[in-house]
């Protein structure tokens, strides 16, 4: 079984989205991403998600409810955000999106980057992508280093 600590999944940069019904998007994303909930909702006086954090692919994805009166509205495709799923099994990773209920906005095929790659819109107005490395793109993956970004 993988390690779920906390230092293990909550690091790196977490998306953390504003949903109108945070609820009915866990239980989308159980079906169409086998995303798992990690710990329990906060919720507020009147049941509102505060915080709810779900496991996806190996990563965290944190949500709540949009709020408005509070300065959070709810996140939209098209705002620039994209949220993308890495997968050695791209194709079984889309096809299981799509049967959930996602809309396909660009098919899952190989791309000019060698890569597989399609474009999902979820019922909540997300868009997510899911990229399955070439064989070419992942030996070379593993030679690039971070660097420094100049000043």
């Amino acid at each position: 079984m993988p390690d779920l600590s906390t230092t293990s999944v909550m690091r790196g940069v977490i998306a953390y989205l504003a949903i109108d019904g945070a609820d009915a998007a866990m239980r989308f994303y159980g079906r169409a991403f086998d995303a798992k909930l990690w710990g329990q909702p906060a919720r507020d006086d009147k049941g509102r998600v505060l915080n709810a954090s779900l496991l996806v692919n190996g990563g965290v994805l944190m949500l709540m409810d949009a709020m408005p009166e509070h300065g959070s509205h709810p996140a939209r495709a098209g705002q620039g955000v994209l949220l993308q799923l890495v997968s050695l099994d791209g194709e079984a990773m889309f096809t299981r999106a799509v049967a959930a209920g996602c809309t396909v906005i660009e098919p899952f095929e190989r791309r000019f980057w060698g890569d597989r790659w399609g474009l999902l819109r979820d019922p909540f107005g997300l868009d997510w992508a899911v990229n399955e490395p070439s064989a070419e793109n992942q030996a070379l993956a593993a030679t690039i280093t971070p660097q420094e970004i100049p000043s």
